[in-house]
């Protein structure tokens, strides 16, 4: 059974940072390619980032490019989602998913295990 818990969520004001981890257990942590996907209050879940099995790839949504870093840490079994200069746009539930092949996609329907979620808002 796959596990996924996003820590690293909060509060944060326009312009400042946060880092989103997420733990993975109950497989082969290099087995799987992994993305962080967003949903905010009416909207549909969409893509923020993903990255291979060995991190050495990786790809962002438009929105978040050079300001998110997605990377990963395979003896850790985690996932990092570095975000920096934070607009009020990014506020949503940020979700981890582990997909069971070693390249990424951005469809959510590419991964069959995710995580609970962690809720970041950002002020203006």
């Amino acid at each position: 059974q796959v596990q996924l818990v996003e820590s690293g969520g909060g509060l944060v004001r326009a312009g400042g940072s946060l880092r989103l981890s997420c733990a993975a257990s109950g497989h082969t942590f290099s087995n799987y390619a992994m993305g962080w996907f967003r949903q905010a209050p009416g909207k549909e879940r969409e893509f923020v980032a993903a990255v291979n099995w060995s991190g050495r790839s990786t790809n962002y949504a438009d929105s978040v490019k050079g300001r998110f870093a997605i990377s990963r840490d395979n003896a850790e079994n985690t996932v990092y989602l570095q975000m920096s200069d934070l607009r009020p746009e990014d506020t949503a539930v940020y979700y981890c998913a582990a997909r069971y092949y070693r390249s990424p996609t951005a469809s959510n329907t590419g991964y069959g295990y995710w995580g609970q979620g962690t809720q970041v808002t950002v002020s203006s």
